[in-house]
């Protein structure tokens, strides 16, 4: 099965250390999620975030972790037996990798590791050279406690092998990306990068789910005077973009996209982004 993964690789056409590692990681991405699938997995869980975007709908920057949330609140759900899953599917296409969870129990938003340098002995990847320990690592997170009006969707993959993923639409997605926006206490120009790729595509925000997330966690957790609509939503991200580093925000993306794509961030400002607050659905 290394055989897939070399020629999986090779597609990429990576033209530095830099692409080759994403391209790694990524396949390594994708073989976590099926090797979930075979678990069933997706049976009570969702796959959402910046690398569903990536895999499932072409966002044009690499992403470090895969994000879950559960379809139904679950507090007891642990990770270890999927991780188990996962570790013999791995096995099979000649990765001997871990995977561990990590952080309490009690977290509503549940961790889990993959570490992976097998891959490096046998494609013999350029990245790697002189650091014989570097491990691949790839986190896992699922909000065990997910607010609630989220639409789903399932498509089909066939890499490494063909199945089926189950994934928040692409409206609920873009309502937790603005809740982050919002909400996340410090500043990660991905976000900001994810928010213009949703605002060009001209995907609408499920507002339903936004207002509940932000009644669950963030400055308005419990406020029952919380109405949440489009005027309100520009309003408060008009006001988020007013305090934003641009230059900060342009360091933490640029290393996820390609040549082409880093040169639109030199647009990136307080007027470029109240722009596109005006285009919001």
């Amino acid at each position: 099965m290394i055989e897939l993964i070399q020629k999986r690789l090779d597609a990429y056409k990576a033209t530095n250390p830099i692409e080759e590692e994403q391209a790694t990681k990524e396949i390594i991405q994708e073989i976590a999620l099926y090797a979930l699938w075979r678990a069933d997995f997706f049976d009570v869980a969702a796959f959402q975030g910046g690398t569903s975007l990536r895999i499932l709908h072409g966002l044009p920057r690499f992403s470090e972790d895969l994000d879950f949330m559960l379809k139904a609140p679950n507090p007891d759900f642990n990770w270890s037996g999927y991780l188990d899953a996962l570790l013999a599917c791995f096995d099979e296409f000649g990765l001997s990798s871990e995977a561990l969870p990590k952080g309490r129990m009690d977290n509503r938003v549940r961790k889990a590791i993959i570490k992976d340098n097998s891959v490096a002995h046998q494609l013999n990847l350029s990245f790697y050279r002189g650091q014989e320990n570097q491990k691949l690592k790839i986190k896992l997170e699922i909000d065990v406690e997910p607010p609630a009006d989220s639409g789903y969707e399932y498509t089909y993959l066939d890499f490494p092998l063909d199945y089926e993923v189950c994934h928040q639409d692409l409206s609920s997605n873009f309502s937790l990306k603005i809740h982050a926006l919002l909400c996340r206490g410090y500043l990660k120009g991905r976000d900001w990068y994810d928010f213009n790729w949703y605002v060009k595509q001209g995907f609408a925000v499920n507002l339903l789910h936004l207002e509940n997330a932000l009644y669950q966690y963030g400055p308005w957790k419990g406020d029952d005077n919380l109405s949440v609509d489009l005027a309100w939503l520009q309003q408060v991200l008009s006001n988020k973009i007013e305090g934003i580093d641009w230059k900060q925000a342009v360091n933490d993306v640029e290393r996820f996209l390609n040549t082409a794509e880093q040169k639109s961030l030199s647009l990136w400002s307080e007027r470029f982004f109240k722009q596109r607050v005006t285009e919001l659905k």
